[in-house]
């Protein structure tokens, strides 16, 4: 991409201020390097990574960043055997702590996902060790500390005790010859101490000369009775600041060791605070991720120039690159129409940069291989170029270069020479870039071009708004409208005499009258267009008001009746479980009438009544559901197996007492039953069935039962052989063998038997109302 647009779209800006939300040198550096990618994949990649950031900004509002350095030359200066200084370890431990911490916070972050950014961290390597030795060698101040090494510590020892018997021996001599001295203090001279001794009692004194002061009143002598103290002293101190060398010395070693694992901890760090600088800019500018193409389409809402303050700039909608390539933007000066050019070329340069452009969410940008402008006055003195032959240098220039993947930007296309010549000019360039397949926006003054956009496929007008009552331009991009004058409305506004204005019109062509009349028709339909606009959006927020209470309402009822269900549910409960037990209870006394004696038709009949009145009451909706379910067009015959509607039961048809009446076998128990209340289940095929069978040669008719009880072991099992065969000649699915409970022995008998018999599929013991384990049930 060329570079020369970075200038004229002030891009250099962005930068400036992408830097200055960086938190460290690192950032910074690669902030001020930052240039955009003409990479669809990269980009995109870019985007992820500024969007990740921002929304650990929104969630968290900051990130600890602090205490980074650029640490680079340092690690180089210890690989090739150099030594640090303190402050250097300091910033390579400053460093790890850094990294350490922003590992720590963005690991603990749950959401939102941000597999880039977590990523970077995993790079990043605490190396607690290095920074231990580092942080045990040298304080937070950048002093070597004593407790650096032993000897270290014993040689600062000896020179605290020289020093002080050095000020000892010093401070007695101000007591006793403080007449000869100008000032009764101790003080320093080339590192050794001394005594600010006047000129006149330097043989006094004695000792050796090491300054003296400007008008030579004063010398500073170290007395003969502490040169050999200030001696030793110099010696500890030699001592000290070799020992000082060789500890930074075995420190810069550990840092050289770790020279991988810095550099990687480094980069990533760098990586990290850079990302979240262009995270930074854009919380700063309100901005929003754009989705990125690379089919030349651009769609923003309500953008804004990203070097204009947010207060004073006019947000504006732009849309190219979909259903039109080119846009002729015209309208008075200082309407915008330049700002709008720059603000289309800042936010596609940022796009492609990484950073978020000023516009609201759900913004789409194109990726383009080059972006090229000519804005602006560009006359060269020193050339001798007027401003239209510099103008015509840069546009040829352009044209050189220009295809379907380039933005164009011109800024009053065909200025500066004969308006009518600079007109086919301009619509002849306009033409050939279009051609091309470059996405395009030209601004001009040009009469002749307003309707260009009419006449060309694939371009359309616009203008920027004036208002005529104020007179003053709104800032406001109308796109599909040309730009109007004005001249005479604002003469009139000024206090131009009619009669003038009259005349003014008269001159004017009647081409020109038409396409002012076009123009004010077009902009009467906008406003119209606006108005109804508005009054849709009300009654679209009224529409959505009234469909949140609709649904508010429907949850409400769904609550309500879902409660009244609960409510119902737990009254059937109640009921099933009442008429539960009083089945029970009538089993318990059909069984014991049938222990005790025969049981007779009016008992029978009072048991069944028992039994309907213990059924709870359905609701009428139930009642009709199963109706209809028992009144399916199906005839039932003896062997059926069907469901007791009433008592909730399945039982065997055994004889079919009319059309309209059975009797069904219900366990042990048999009763009459109505039609109506009898739901078919099943039927046994192919076997034939019948509700009862006359067996050839037996004098007995076949019965659904058969009552061992009382019978010795062997006829019993004798009886149950020949009675299994008569039930299966009579088609019975299945048949219950009375036993009794006893001693088990003639129970086991018959599992036993069941087990043996070829047709006997399964058996069971009985269910508690067919008469528990005194009864077996075989299925054929």
């Amino acid at each position: 991409m060329n570079r020369r647009i970075f200038k004229v779209l002030e891009f250099n800006k962005i930068i400036d201020r992408l830097s200055s939300q960086a938190a460290s040198s690192l950032g910074k550096e690669k902030a001020a390097t930052l240039m955009p990618s003409t990479n669809l994949e990269e980009v995109i990649n870019w985007q992820q990574e500024t969007d990740q950031a921002a929304q650990v900004l929104r969630l968290k509002g900051n990130v600890p960043l602090g205490g980074i350095f650029n640490i680079k030359p340092s690690i180089k200066r210890t690989v090739i055997g150099g030594t640090l200084n303190p402050q250097e370890c300091l910033d390579v431990a400053s460093t790890i702590y850094g990294g350490k911490q922003i590992k720590l916070f963005i690991d603990n972050i749950e959401e939102p996902e941000m597999p880039i950014i977590r990523e970077l961290t995993e790079l990043i390597v605490p190396l607690n060790e290095l920074e231990r030795k580092i942080k045990s060698c040298i304080d937070d101040h950048g002093h070597v500390m004593d407790g650096a090494s032993d000897k270290l510590r014993t040689i600062r020892t000896k020179i605290r005790t020289n020093e002080s018997r050095v000020r000892d021996k010093l401070d007695s001599l101000t007591k006793t010859k403080s007449k000869m001295l100008s000032d009764a203090i101790v003080t320093i001279r080339n590192d050794r101490y001394v005594l600010p001794v006047k000129q006149e009692y330097r043989g006094a004194i004695g000792g050796i000369v090491h300054d003296q002061s400007a008008s030579g009143v004063t010398l500073f002598i170290e007395p003969q009775a502490v040169v050999d103290l200030n001696n030793q002293l110099q010696e500890a101190r030699v001592q000290e600041r070799n020992e000082i060398e060789r500890i930074l010395r075995d420190v810069s070693q550990a840092i050289a060791a770790d020279e991988a694992f810095l550099y990687q901890n480094v980069e990533a760090l760098a990586q990290i605070d850079f990302i979240f600088a262009r995270a930074k800019l854009g919380q700063l500018m309100k901005a929003a991720m754009p989705t990125m193409n690379d089919q030349g389409i651009i769609r923003m809402k309500q953008a804004r120039h990203p070097l204009i303050d947010g207060e004073e700039v006019v947000p504006n909608d732009v849309e190219i690159g979909q259903s039109f390539t080119s846009i002729v933007i015209t309208g008075p000066n200082t309407g915008g129409k330049t700002v709008t050019l720059k603000m289309v070329g800042l936010c596609t340069l940022m796009a492609q940069s990484g950073l978020q452009i000023p516009a609201l969410d759900g913004c789409e940008m194109a990726v383009f291989n080059d972006v090229f402008a000519d804005i602006g006055d560009e006359q060269s003195i020193e050339q001798s170029l007027s401003t239209f032959s510099s103008h015509m240098t840069n546009i040829v220039d352009i044209l050189k270069h220009v295809d379907e993947q380039t933005l164009v930007l011109f800024d009053e296309l065909g200025a500066g020479t004969d308006p009518q010549e600079g007109a086919a000019l301009a619509m002849a360039i306009l033409d050939e870039v279009v051609h091309r397949g470059a996405r395009t926006i030209a601004t001009t003054h040009y009469p002749e071009l307003k309707a260009y956009g009419y006449n060309r496929e694939g371009v359309i007008n616009a203008s920027v708004e004036f208002d005529v009552q104020t007179l003053r331009p709104t800032y406001r991009l109308l796109i599909g409208v040309p730009g109007r004058s004005n001249a005479f409305e604002i003469a009139s506004r000024l206090g131009l005499e009619e009669p003038i204005i009259t005349t003014a019109k008269s001159h004017i062509g009647t081409d020109s009258k038409s396409v002012e009349n076009m123009i004010a028709s077009l902009e009467d339909s906008r406003r119209a267009a606006e108005r109804d606009y508005d009054e849709a959006a009300q009654v679209l927020a009224e529409a959505e008001d009234l469909k949140r209470d609709i649904e508010n309402q429907w949850s409400e009822f769904e609550s309500k009746r879902e409660e009244m269900y609960k409510k119902a549910e737990q009254k059937a409960e109640k009921a099933v479980l009442k008429a539960r037990e009083e089945a029970e209870l009538i089993i318990s006394e059909l069984k014991t009438m049938k222990n005790s004696a025969a049981i007779k038709e009016h008992e029978w009949i009072e048991a069944r009544k028992m039994l309907d009145e213990a059924t709870p009451n359905l609701s009428n909706k139930q009642a009709k559901a199963q109706t209809s379910k028992v009144n399916e067009s199906h005839s039932l015959q003896p062997g059926d197996e069907v469901m007791l509607l009433k008592l909730n039961r399945q039982g065997t048809i055994t004889e079919k007492i009319s059309e309209k009446e059975f009797q069904v076998q219900v366990g042990i128990m048999k009763v009459k039953v109505k039609r109506n209340e009898l739901q078919f289940v099943k039927r046994e095929e192919p076997l034939v069935q019948r509700p009862m069978a006359t067996v050839k040669g037996a004098g007995y008719h076949v019965k659904p039962e058969l009552d061992l009880r009382g019978e010795r072991f062997d006829e019993a099992l004798h009886r149950l052989e020949k009675y299994v065969d008569d039930a299966l000649l009579a088609g019975y699915p299945r048949v219950s063998i009375i036993h009794g409970k006893g001693t088990g022995a003639l129970r086991t008998g018959v599992q036993e038997f069941a087990k043996r018999h070829s047709k006997v599929s399964s058996y069971r013991a009985g269910e508690m109302n067919e008469g528990g384990s005194g009864v077996t049930v075989l299925e054929f």
